[in-house]
């Protein structure tokens, strides 16, 4: 025989003492409309890929894009970090730059692709650059360095 504690088995004694439910009719009421969710509208992937390969073109963004196409969080990260390009995730201009395919989530409201760097005796790095899908003018929004 095997004992219980005896706040179950008073919990037990308990539910057997309550009266029958009513039993739930077989059909269920029908469920309320849901509206569909709202998708963000805003700039698609062949967008963003233009945007990146153009703001990065093969060396690095120019000073004009340095100003007018990176959100404000970027160019405040970059005043405190005067020994790195935080754009580029470097010290130093690559000797290319390449733009992977853009990946786009609507619900989160942003597009994203890694961009790869090229560097001096076949070296290469990886970081990923993030637009807003509702940045007007279209613009960086973040850069996440991969080590």
């Amino acid at each position: 025989m095997m004992l219980k504690p005896h706040s179950l088995g008073a919990l037990l004694v308990t539910l057997l003492a309550l009266p029958a439910l009513p039993s739930v009719p077989a059909h269920a009421a029908p469920a309320a409309h849901v509206a569909p969710v709202a998708i963000a509208e805003g700039h698609t992937a062949d967008q963003i890929s233009r945007f990146l390969a153009t703001f990065y073109g093969q060396h690095g963004p120019s000073p004009h894009d340095r100003e007018a196409g990176v959100s404000q969080t970027l160019k405040d990260r970059q005043q405190v970090s005067t020994d790195s390009d935080v754009l580029l995730c470097s010290q130093n201009a690559p000797q290319n730059i390449g733009i992977g395919p853009v990946t786009v989530a609507q619900a989160a409201g942003v597009g994203w692709a890694t961009v790869t760097t090229q560097w001096a005796g076949g070296v290469t790095d990886t970081f990923t650059a993030y637009v807003r899908l509702d940045s007007k003018p279209i613009r960086l929004d973040d850069v996440i360095c991969a080590g």
